[in-house]
């Protein structure tokens, strides 16, 4: 298809080349999450450039191919940057974990009201921090680390697999380090 198409062309234009882009970018990215938020992005970048009659797509295919490639950069690229933010801050975030979780869970017999103070406000931060999270990576975070579930049982009884779990968890972890990292500097630094 060499001319720009209409409106109506899209629902056929995305029935045709979705499965094909499917296919194309997941022997790209393992993720089938990332997967999936890359053909959705493709395809919204499509419905767009249709609506824009300023600017037309000639070559349909050659145009959905490129988006789909520079999608595909731009997440390897930002993975490359949250593994690399990760390794830099993996001392400094053991330390911090460790910390706050002496903190919550410290076996003083007789905590001082400090120490109650502070045991208040992070479990307050980090409630807010799991808040911001999305629903599944909330629900592991707290499942393995909050009630002690081992990860098969989980992915025994939900039918995901380990490995989708392992990457909720982490992405989880990558936030709460980042946003209890700001608690600890304010507090157990000051």
């Amino acid at each position: 298809m060499n001319k720009q198409p209409d409106k109506q062309d899209v629902g056929k234009l995305i029935a045709e080349y979705q499965p094909r882009l499917k296919a194309f970018i997941r022997k790209r990215i393992s993720n089938r999450e990332d997967a999936e938020d890359i053909l959705q992005d493709v395809l919204y970048q499509l419905v767009k450039a249709v609506e824009n009659t300023f600017n037309p797509i000639v070559h349909i295919e050659a145009w959905l191919y490129r988006v789909a490639r520079n999608r595909i950069v731009n997440h390897e690229t930002k993975k490359r940057e949250e593994e690399l933010y990760v390794y830099q801050d993996e001392e400094n975030g053991e330390e911090i974990l460790s910390d706050l979780s002496n903190v919550l869970f410290g076996e003083e017999t007789s905590p001082s009201p400090e120490t109650e103070y502070l045991r208040s406000l992070v479990w307050t931060e980090l409630e807010n921090a799991l808040s911001e999270l999305p629903p599944e990576q909330r629900e592991i975070f707290e499942l393995t680390e909050l009630d002690g579930i081992p990860l098969k049982e989980i992915a025994r009884t939900t039918g995901v697999a380990v490995n989708t779990l392992l990457s909720r968890k982490h992405y989880a972890v990558l936030h709460l380090r980042k946003r209890l990292s700001l608690l600890y500097e304010d507090i157990l630094c000051s």
